[in-house]
């Protein structure tokens, strides 16, 4: 049995985590992030980051280095198939929009926290409640042998605080009481095509929209195209493994599209190809009412909203949710002149930060619920429905979610 001391521990070293200890990292607040795989997670191909992503990114000091990765997108193309035929739009992109690769991003990070503050091989399995003295236990797996690693109050009086970045499937999410993520009724086959030559798509996001999938591409660089591939009630037999995903979205886009996209797709690199068979999601009315906070406990990121893929704002709002957690707690040390807090100030800086976040992701939350619904739904009332929620917050003309900018650091 091993007992450690940290002010603030993190589950989870994905986009959210990195960003929280490095947002703290430069206010100058030491913390801890556990991490359940060995190394650091730098798969899941590409990510967009819209233009209050890359005002944090500005704030945490790493922007200019990530411009230098990606192609800036100008314009938005939007394709409707419909029965009596196709309906077409090309709106301009407010603000900045680049799809990074999240290695680039999980690197670039990463490299930018102070070594030793990632504990790999530290699976998560439980959290006990405080006792006197005592904050709270997680349960741990470090290097393949299991530890309990105390996260106990420090000699200085400082009550640690714990921060769940771990995703949809948080423990940390659970110890708060919240309710599970629900998984939507789709699935979605998203990879890289490499353009030795360059490719000829300029600066724009094409969005496809058929009966029954949806499609979109996407520039990353002059030789990398990022594209994903939505479909909704797939088969089992189809959804077994990525080939076989493969091979039937092939199919479907040979029967409805150009020779271009069957091509992109036909050559995606196998290494960038992902299959997601679930795609999660928590119903706005959980985000409005959920505890996001019990003591100096929260979560930040898709633990708190996963919102899925709709409006491609997950990243984006979990670098915002990383910028206002650190600014709370950091106005909360500087009325002690330094890193020095009680449990009272801590719960209360994290309750400032669940305030100040919840209707900004519940408004992106039923954004996002409401286009996915109206991509995927028959049902006349139901699309009319969601018609009205996109156009009252803009989703398909003016991209107004990424006008938002969460503040300095």
């Amino acid at each position: 049995m091993e007992e450690e001391v940290h002010g603030i521990v993190i589950v989870g070293a994905g986009i959210c985590g990195l960003a929280t200890a490095l947002a703290l990292h430069r206010k100058g607040i030491p913390s801890l992030v556990l991490e359940k795989s060995d190394t650091l997670r730098t798969d899941g191909g590409s990510i967009s980051i819209q233009a209050n992503g890359w005002r944090v990114l500005e704030q945490l000091g790493i922007a200019a280095e990530l411009r230098e990765t990606a192609t800036l997108v100008t314009e938005i193309h939007d394709v409707w198939q419909q029965e009596q035929g196709s309906k077409s739009a090309v709106l301009p992109v407010r603000g900045e929009l680049r799809w990074l690769k999240r290695k680039d991003l999980i690197e670039t990070m990463a490299k930018n926290i102070p070594p030793g503050a990632i504990r790999f091989s530290c699976h998560v399995a439980a959290i006990h409640p405080a006792k006197p003295g005592n904050h709270g236990t997680v349960l741990t797996a470090l290097d393949g042998s299991i530890i309990r690693a105390k996260v106990t109050r420090p000699p200085s009086g400082i009550d640690p605080a714990l921060i769940g970045c771990d995703g949809s499937n948080s423990v940390v999410a659970k110890y708060l009481g919240l309710s599970p993520a629900i998984p939507a009724s789709c699935m979605l086959l998203r990879g890289f095509t490499r353009y030795p030559n360059g490719n000829s798509f300029g600066t724009h996001f094409l969005r496809l929209k058929y009966k029954d999938f949806f499609l979109g591409r996407a520039p990353m660089t002059n030789n990398l195209v990022n594209f994903f591939v939505a479909i909704w009630h797939p088969s089992a037999d189809v959804t077994k493994d990525t080939r076989a995903m493969k091979d039937f979205v092939l199919e479907k886009l040979k029967d409805q599209c150009s020779n271009e996209i069957v091509e992109m797709a036909r050559d995606v690199d196998p290494e960038s190809l992902i299959l997601l068979k679930r795609v999660w999601y928590r119903p706005p009315w959980q985000v409005m009412f959920s505890s996001f906070r019990k003591g100096t406990v929260t979560v930040a990121g898709d633990a708190m909203h996963v919102m899925g893929n709709y409006i491609g704002q997950g990243g984006s709002a979990a670098l915002e949710d990383a910028l206002v957690l650190a600014r709370s707690l950091s106005r909360a040390a500087a009325g002690f002149g330094g890193w020095e807090l009680c449990e009272k100030k801590i719960s209360a800086a994290m309750g400032e930060y669940v305030r100040e976040r919840r209707l900004r992701v519940v408004r992106l939350s039923l954004e996002s619920s409401a286009l996915a619904t109206l991509i995927g739904t028959k049902s006349l009332v139901t699309k009319l429905a969601c018609f009205a929620i996109v156009g009252l917050f803009g989703t398909n003309n003016s991209n107004e979610h990424a006008n938002y900018d969460c503040g300095h650091l």
